[in-house]
């Protein structure tokens, strides 16, 4: 095993050293290493098919968005799992964190390895590539050049060990149109296309997990009827021979980040727990499913999340609250943090209320 001293430097020229040959060979280097220790990224397909079959319930995945830090935090992450013996857990990052933090998925893998070689952490490492979304906007002035952008992604994503996606069509989702099917047509059309690639990439004897969405994250909350019109329209495009998806992301009453009242504390949410626990039976009973997946847990109350195993939830994804433990920590350089403040205030300034400090608009 290598010295605690020797992965950090490792790790450190592979992110930053300005060489990129030097970052490539000690990327490659941190993958050995990882591999010949027992470390490995993962799918978790057969655990979520195992849900769909019935085989398991009432056991809920978290899954861990880590924006800053991805090292450091993927350690502790590790070290905690490993401590209270945790099961299956996901470290994830969303095509737009992939964009505004720079990390580019080759580099936020190698970061997660590292960070498992330095806790002597052994097994299976779900790497996930989380709302892989689609631009309403771009989508409507341009198809093939937002879905080329997408389809670059996921190229790249899966060539850096991503073995789990979620697409995110659901921003495609057209609620004005007379049907069910009608409004959910681009989404379950563009979602079959996107699974398709995905199998044509996949590594050797790996069936990378694929999630789809139905209800975009803050918007109105997700029906049985649009899972059933999403599900039927999306197989039947799909057909046979093709693996489909393992989850769906539904909307029951989240948004990320929470919802951010005038003094930047986050609102009390209510939850539809109901809603959850009649879209996992008709996702699991109806479609063979592993489940739903709820995305914007972290920011909730701690008493909710015992509901979600409850109500079967298959996985939950945390991002906020632990981006704002990185931001609260007394350990964060205060001139960087006012300097953070600073800059977004000025670059939204048009969107900033009267009466906001900076650091309440930082929270919206």
């Amino acid at each position: 095993m290598a010295s605690s001293i020797a992965i950090d430097g490792m790790i450190e020229k592979a992110v930053f050293d300005s060489d990129g040959q030097v970052r490539a060979s000690q990327r490659q280097q941190i993958r050995d290493m990882a591999a010949a220790q027992g470390i490995y990224p993962a799918s978790i397909q057969g655990l979520y098919e195992a849900a769909g079959q019935g085989k398991y319930s009432h056991k809920t995945v978290p899954a861990i968005n880590i924006r800053g830090l991805t090292y450091l935090t993927a350690r502790v992450i590790f070290r905690m799992a490993m401590k209270y013996k945790v099961g299956a857990f996901i470290i994830e990052i969303a095509r737009s964190e992939i964009g505004y933090t720079g990390q580019n998925p080759d580099e936020y893998t190698t970061s997660v390895l590292a960070a498992a070689i330095r806790e002597g952490y052994k097994g299976p490492v779900f790497i996930q590539g989380d709302h892989f979304q689609l631009n309403r906007g771009k989508f409507t002035a341009d198809p093939k050049t937002e879905l080329a952008s997408i389809e670059k992604i996921t190229r790249e994503a899966v060539a850096a060990s991503f073995l789990n996606i979620d697409i995110d069509a659901s921003t495609l989702v057209d609620l004005g149109k007379p049907t069910v099917d009608e409004q959910q047509e681009n989404n379950y059309s563009v979602t079959t296309d996107l699974t398709r690639l995905i199998r044509s990439i996949e590594p050797e004897n790996v069936t990378i997990s694929v999630g789809g969405e139905i209800g975009e994250v803050g918007k109105t909350n997700t029906t049985p009827e649009e899972l059933r019109a999403f599900m039927k329209g999306y197989r039947a495009q799909l057909g046979e021979g093709v693996t489909g998806i393992s989850k769906m992301s539904v909307q029951t009453g989240t948004t990320h980040g929470g919802f951010v009242t005038a003094d930047g504390s986050i609102a009390d949410v209510k939850l539809d727990f109901e809603a959850i626990r009649e879209l996992s039976k008709v996702a699991k009973q109806e479609f063979g499913v592993g489940g739903i997946v709820q995305h914007g847990a972290s920011t909730l109350p701690n008493e909710m999340f015992e509901m979600f195993p409850e109500t079967d939830t298959l996985e939950i994804h945390l991002a906020t609250g632990f981006q704002n433990i990185i931001y609260d920590s007394p350990y964060f350089p205060k001139e960087l943090l006012d300097r953070i403040y600073r800059h977004l205030a000025e670059k939204h300034a048009d969107e900033k209320s009267a009466g906001d400090t900076d650091e309440q608009f930082l929270y919206k």
